[in-house]
């Protein structure tokens, strides 16, 4: 029981919680102890909040998910945790996630109620809506950004807030043709909002936010503002590692059809680990060493 609680939280997807701490990171704040432990802090309740999504969204989808090769092993799809025991645990995590966030930070509490509210219309509502379904997807990630940078109030450029929009966008858009593909290679269909989207429409998307994440990232690195606050002007060397980490991402999608998780990539990937950790150790360098 106690390993389907855990599966049920999905732990291992807490990594994309990673981008709340990028307000940290990328203000120069790193260096403050007592700002550092809000980030955790505000990284940790993401952590349960989307813990909290992923049992709503398990809820809502157990049919579909049983016709799923994967996702029917999830616990409520499978039947080895029911409904009701699942909805109780949600409510036990959302409730004490959003308490410890008033707690924490006004404004940090009020992006956290927005993430779980538009998640929550994301899990009956939104995923059913053609192109609302992956800029919904991207707009929990901006969210999380925002959220990290408010709690230790700081200013978040809106550069950076632009690129991690279409960043997720490109990752869900990724998603979604995977799960064509294997729709299209007989796998059960098991999402209605499939039916609107084509392997060649999703291709034509990605085409286009590939270039849009590139550019705004080159725009932020550069900007004389960007400069002036973090006291930088050599950000720009960390842009080839942005570019091999999206063409690598690009590769696996088109050449090996990945795509279908992230997360798993991020973590298996070697080539993607290599280039995300001499990205995130350069940019420290850059903004503290030099």
């Amino acid at each position: 029981m106690i390993r389907d609680i855990i599966q049920l939280l999905r732990p291992h997807q807490w990594v994309k919680n990673g981008i709340v701490l990028a307000g940290l990171i990328f203000s120069g704040s790193a260096i403050h102890m007592g700002k550092d432990l809000n980030a955790l802090i505000a990284t940790a309740i993401f952590c349960l909040l989307s813990s909290t999504i992923y049992i709503i969204n398990d809820i809502a989808d157990a049919e579909a998910d049983r016709k799923h090769p994967a996702k029917s092993n999830r616990p409520i799809a499978s039947g080895r945790i029911t409904v009701m025991p699942a909805i109780i645990i949600a409510i036990i995590l959302g409730a004490g996630s959003l308490t410890w966030a008033y707690f924490t930070h006004w404004g940090f509490f009020i992006t956290a109620i927005s993430y779980v509210i538009l998640n929550i219309l994301y899990s009956f509502v939104l995923k059913h809506v053609v192109l609302i379904d992956v800029m919904s997807i991207a707009a929990g990630f901006v969210l999380r950004a925002l959220g990290g940078a408010l709690v230790i109030d700081v200013d978040f450029s809106g550069w950076l807030l632009i690129t991690s929009f279409l960043l997720a966008m490109f990752l869900a858009l990724g998603k979604r043709r995977h799960e064509m593909v294997v729709l299209e290679n007989g796998g059960k269909e098991h999402r209605k909002i499939l039916e609107k989207y084509s392997t060649y429409f999703l291709d034509q998307l990605i085409s286009v936010v590939t270039p849009a994440v590139l550019v705004c990232y080159l725009i932020y690195v550069i900007s004389p503002d960007v400069k002036e606050r973090l006291g930088t002007d050599y950000l720009y060397i960390t842009v080839p590692f942005v570019i091999y980490g999206i063409f690598r991402y690009y590769y696996l999608i088109h050449q090996k059809n990945k795509g279908g998780s992230p997360t798993r990539i991020l973590l298996t990937d070697l080539p993607i680990m290599i280039t995300v950790f001499l990205w995130l150790s350069s940019s420290i360098l850059l903004l503290y060493c030099f």
